[in-house]
Order: C-alpha cells, then sequence, then structure tokens
C-alpha cells in the first residue's frame, strides 16, 4: 500500500488520460448529462468508456450515492480514484452538484485535488472447511434474519475473544463511511470517516442494555448465529443489496478491506458542513426551514 493510500486526506494531481463514467441507469437526466460530458472530455483530448477497466485515471459517477455504491468495490479494488455527480436526492457521497460537473473537472486538470481513502469492508464465509471469496461494501454489512422468523443469537468475537450474544433482529458492521447510513437509523453513532474502526450495531436488540460498539478495523470480527427455529435461514446484505443467505452452521468473518476508495471531495465543503446541511444534523425546525426554502428557491 502506498503512503497516500495509508493518509485518509491528501492532495494529489491527476494526470487524466482516461476516464470512466458510470451514470445511473433508466435515468434521461443521468443519460443526457453522460453524452455532454463524454463530447467535452474528448475535446480535452481525453478518452472516454461507459466502464471501469484498470488503467483508468478517473471515474466518474453520475446519479445518487447507490450508484457509487454499486461501484466502489470495483474502483477500489482498481485503484482509481472516484468523482461523484449528485443527480439523486441525498448526495452525500456523490457531494458535488450537476452544475459544478464542468468547474470541477477543469480544476482536476489544471490542479491538485483533494482525495480522501474511505475504508472498505470484505466478509467472507465459512461453511464447514471452506471458505467463500470475499465480498465488500463501503457502507456496512449486514446479518440479518428472515421477516418471518424470531430473533437471532449471535454470538459475536473479536480476534477469537468473546464481545458478547446478541439477541436481536441482526447486526450491522458499518464503516465510518457507512455509519451515517443503516447504522445511524438503527441507533449507532456517526463516526468520522478518516478514522478506521468497525461499528458493531444490534437491529432492534431485545435487551435495552445492548448498545453498539466502536472497535479497531486491524481486528477480525467474527460470528455465528443460532434460533429457536431448527433450519431457520439469515441473510447477509452488503450496502443495502441481499448477497447470500447463511445458515447456523456458517460463521460470517468480517473484516477491514485491503484497498480503500479514493473518493474525491471538494475543497469548499467539509464533513460537518455535510452533516449539517445533507443530514440536518444538531440543526433547529426553524434552520431546517430555511434551509429548504432556500432550496426550492
Amino acid at each position: 500500500m502506498s503512503r497516500s493510500e495509508k493518509t485518509f486526506h491528501h492532495e494529489k494531481k491527476l494526470h487524466l488520460n482516461g476516464v470512466g463514467i458510470i451514470a445511473k441507469k433508466d435515468d434521461p437526466i443521468a443519460r443526457q448529462h453522460c453524452t455532454a460530458l463524454q463530447t467535452w472530455l474528448r475535446k480535452q483530448q481525453i478518452s472516454v468508456i461507459e466502464s471501469i477497466e484498470p488503467g483508468l485515471d478517473l471515474i466518474i459517477v453520475l446519479g445518487g450515492d447507490g450508484t457509487l455504491l454499486h461501484i466502489a468495490e470495483k474502483a477500489a479494488r482498481h485503484g482509481i480514484p472516484v468523482l461523484g455527480i449528485n443527480l439523486g436526492n441525498l448526495g452525500f457521497l456523490t457531494e458535488f452538484k450537476k452544475e459544478e460537473t464542468y468547474t470541477t473537472l477543469k480544476r482536476l486538470l489544471n490542479e491538485k485535488i483533494t482525495i480522501e481513502n474511505r475504508l472498505m469492508l470484505k466478509v467472507k464465509i465459512q461453511r464447514g472447511g471452506q471458505i467463500s471469496p470475499s465480498r465488500f461494501a463501503l457502507n456496512d454489512i449486514v446479518i440479518a434474519k428472515q421477516v418471518k422468523n424470531k430473533l437471532l443469537n449471535l454470538s459475536t468475537f473479536i480476534d477469537d475473544q468473546l464481545i458478547t450474544t446478541y439477541r436481536a433482529d441482526g447486526l450491522i458492521f458499518s464503516s465510518p463511511t457507512g455509519s451515517t447510513a443503516y447504522n445511524l437509523s438503527s441507533g449507532g453513532p456517526i463516526v468520522c470517516p478518516g478514522l478506521k474502526t468497525i461499528t458493531v450495531t444490534p437491529i432492534c436488540p431485545f435487551m435495552l442494555s445492548t448498545r453498539p460498539i466502536i472497535l479497531p478495523a486491524d481486528k477480525t470480527l467474527t460470528t455465528r448465529y443460532k434460533t429457536e427455529e431448527n433450519g431457520a435461514c439469515a441473510w447477509i446484505i452488503l450496502d443495502g443489496k441481499p448477497s447470500q443467505e447463511i445458515t447456523e452452521e456458517d460463521m460470517v468473518i468480517v473484516s477491514a478491506a485491503k484497498s480503500p476508495l479514493q473518493l474525491v471531495t471538494s475543497e469548499n465543503r467539509d464533513y460537518f458542513t455535510i452533516l449539517r446541511n445533507k443530514l440536518h444534523w444538531n440543526v433547529t425546525a426553524e434552520e431546517t426551514k430555511e434551509s429548504l426554502e432556500q432550496t426550492v428557491q
């Protein structure tokens, strides 16, 4: 891992020879913007493809956070920086506005830009003597019960040391980036994205005293579950998408991925400004109303 990959926040001069554009599927606005953007980039003598391939200098995502989450693993694996243009609703990860597209790209061509290395999570399933290939997530890895099933008893370990056995609907393993997603709505803490941690948050725990815990990301977390219903299955969900059905015989192994996601960020906005503006964190009802009125105007 290079020095820049170890540092959370760093400046880098990109030399744009090849760019990949990923536009939100079946979205006419994204498609229109993609076509215009390709024309502009080619006028700058930059080759453009609508996919992610090794050797690209930048990936531009046109859509919302869901579109960025979809390509995060592949971008991280190839070590390609990602620039997110928000055409969706929240735009927490895709923080650049549509109207900022060309001014941002002009700055990329001429100046150093700010890149944040966002921790990725990986999960493997041990079944008998076999371990599955790793799967990856930027926000969170979730163990969730089937809708009609009873609570899960999830025995969770850190480097083979028992943390506790959660009795809950499921368990969220969240990266710092994902701390403001499912983790937050389940009562978990907001974690600054520069920290290297994994937050474990139970979903609807049976015991009121059960609370989330923040753990160092250089440790390996393992979980097995039991239910009161013999043979009841659970699901592994990666960044909101069901990935694999598991059984009581399986061991879920969660750890930090080797390669981070390199996310291009704005020099005009900081993390706490985004928290206040996007999530209305610690903002009064009156301030929220004013913000919404300004957005409409």
